[in-house]
């Protein structure tokens, strides 16, 4: 790989979303958080009133999705999230998605990709790995403040219920199912502050990148 591309893979309010913006300040990369893709994807296909669960129909929506959707405040939504773990079980969505992601990651200097498959799928040959998970109580907790200081009035045991749904759904789907690479670095932020994290995150790409540009 000629340049030097950021795969940060892992489970919903991992804290990898924030990790990946905070490593592409660091090294002054673009960053794709594709997770907002596929929520593009739902959100588009539930406006179509398409069935989720028709592979073609949702394939279909997936390739008129536009990269100024990606600022639309819907997709950042408790909701959105469930639509996006429902249409990205499909492997024509994945495919249609394949490229628009391909063509981020082959940016001149590199760039930063945040989501489920990138060290497995999208950039398997990434100089630079990361699965960042916590458990799925921690992440529950996170995503409910989060949704909480969106103004969203949700349970946190109704936040919990949707993070184990998401986590079997996205690590049980046949099409690129979310798994650790198996040259990925292991991060777990369960007992991290986000400072802490991307601190440990930062130290782990630069190695990477010294042993790449190395190489």
């Amino acid at each position: 790989m000629t340049t030097f591309v950021i795969a940060v893979d892992g489970p919903a309010a991992s804290g990898k979303g924030t990790i990946a913006t905070r490593l592409g300040a660091a090294f002054g990369l673009p960053v794709l958080d594709t997770g907002l893709l596929y929520r593009g994807v739902g959100v588009l296909a539930e406006r179509a009133g398409a069935d989720l669960d028709d592979p073609e129909r949702v394939g279909a929506v997936a390739t008129t999705l536009t990269a100024d959707l990606l600022d639309d405040a819907a997709l950042r939504t408790r909701a959105a999230g469930e639509l996006a773990s429902r249409v990205a079980v499909h492997p024509q969505v994945r495919a249609a998605l394949l490229d628009f992601q391909r063509s981020f990651a082959a940016r001149p200097g590199g760039a930063v990709l945040d989501g489920r498959d990138i060290g497995t799928v999208i950039c398997p040959d990434a100089p630079a790995k990361l699965y960042v998970t916590a458990t799925p109580e921690v992440r529950a907790e996170r995503r409910w403040k989060q949704l909480a200081g969106q103004g969203e009035s949700v349970a946190y045991e109704d936040v919990l219920a949707d993070i184990r749904r998401r986590d079997a759904r996205d690590g049980g789907r046949e099409a690129a199912p979310m798994t650790q690479a198996p040259d990925a670095n292991l991060l777990d932020t369960t007992e991290m502050t986000i400072e802490q994290a991307a601190d440990a995150a930062r130290r782990i790409v630069e190695a990477a990148r010294a042993r790449w540009e190395t190489s």
